[in-house]
C-alpha cells in the first residue's frame, strides 16, 4: 500500500482558454477519459496554426499563444461563465473585453483585443479555435494535472523565496505532509473524491514556470533550480480519469497500489 495520510484537495482550477489565466472552482464532476469540464477547451492560434476543427489532433503549443513564450498573457485575468461560454478578460482588475466563445461575434471581439495587446508576439491574425471534446493540453492524453503543495514548499526552500503555486498551472492542488509523495503514485490509481484517477507521468517543467502569474515578469529560474537541486525538471503529475464522479475542495485523496478505499 502507498499511504497518502491526510491528503486532501486544497484547490481546483480550470483554464478555459489555453495560455490565459485560471478559473478557480470549488467542485466539478469528472467523466472517465475526459479532462475537467471546459479545461483548455479553446486556444488562440498565433496566425494560422494548422488546427482543423473537423479533424482535431494534438498540436505542439508553439502553434498557439502560450505562456512559455508570451509572458504578457500572465498580466490578464479571466472570468468564465460556462452557462453561455462567456469569457471576460480583465487587466489590472478592469474589464478589457467580453465575448461568448461559442459565437462568431464573441470570438471576434476577443481576437481583436488580442491582435492589439499581443501585436509584437503575433505571426499573423489571432484565431480562437475549438472542436467538440478536444482539449488543448500540452500533452496529447486527456488528463488532469496535479501539484502537491508540500512539494511547492520544498522548492521554496531550494529557491530561498516564495513560489506562487499558480506558476504550475495545475488543475488540482493537494495538501499533504510529505513533499514528492506524488511521484510514488506513478502507474498507480488514486481515489479523489468520488472519482478514480490513473497516474501515468511526471510533469516536465518548461520556462513558463519562470513567469510570475500575477505580473508577467520572468523572475525565477525554476527548471534550472529543479535540475541543480534534484537532478531533474519534474514537478507535478499527470493523471487520467479512470472512474468519473464528483470532486470538491476538501475531499480526501487516497492512494493505494491495489485500488482505492
Amino acid at each position: 500500500m502507498i499511504s497518502s495520510g491526510d491528503t486532501v484537495i486544497s484547490a481546483l482550477y480550470r483554464y478555459p482558454v489555453k495560455g490565459l489565466g485560471p478559473q478557480e472552482i470549488s467542485q466539478t464532476t469528472l467523466a472517465a477519459g475526459e479532462t475537467i469540464p471546459f479545461d483548455r477547451a479553446w486556444a488562440i492560434e498565433n496566425g494560422r496554426g494548422g488546427f482543423d476543427p473537423a479533424n482535431p489532433r494534438h498540436l505542439p503549443k508553439i502553434h498557439f499563444l502560450m505562456l512559455m513564450r508570451d509572458e504578457r498573457l500572465a498580466a490578464l485575468d479571466i472570468e468564465f461563465d460556462e452557462s453561455d461560454t462567456t469569457l471576460t478578460v480583465l487587466r489590472g482588475g478592469r474589464r478589457v473585453v467580453k465575448g461568448a466563445l461559442d459565437t462568431p461575434i464573441g470570438r471576434q471581439l476577443i481576437e481583436q483585443f488580442m491582435a492589439g495587446y499581443m501585436e509584437r508576439e503575433l505571426r499573423g491574425a489571432p484565431h480562437i479555435v475549438q472542436a467538440p471534446g478536444h482539449s488543448f493540453s500540452d500533452v496529447a492524453s486527456k488528463c488532469l494535472h496535479i501539484v502537491n503543495l508540500a512539494s511547492v514548499r520544498e522548492l521554496e526552500r531550494a529557491l530561498g523565496k516564495p513560489v506562487d503555486p499558480l506558476r504550475f498551472r495545475a488543475n488540482v492542488y493537494i495538501e499533504t505532509e510529505r513533499p514528492w509523495v506524488e511521484f510514488d503514485w506513478i502507474d498507480q490509481e488514486i481515489g479523489i473524491g468520488e472519482a478514480r484517477l490513473g497516474v501515468f507521468a511526471r510533469t516536465s517543467r518548461c520556462e513558463a514556470t519562470n513567469v510570475d502569474p500575477q505580473t508577467g515578469a520572468r523572475d525565477m529560474a525554476i527548471p534550472a533550480t529543479l535540475t541543480r537541486a534534484y537532478g531533474h525538471q519534474d514537478f507535478g503529475i499527470y493523471a487520467s480519469v479512470v472512474q468519473g464522479g464528483r470532486i470538491a475542495v476538501g475531499d480526501r485523496v487516497n492512494a493505494q497500489a491495489e485500488g482505492v478505499s
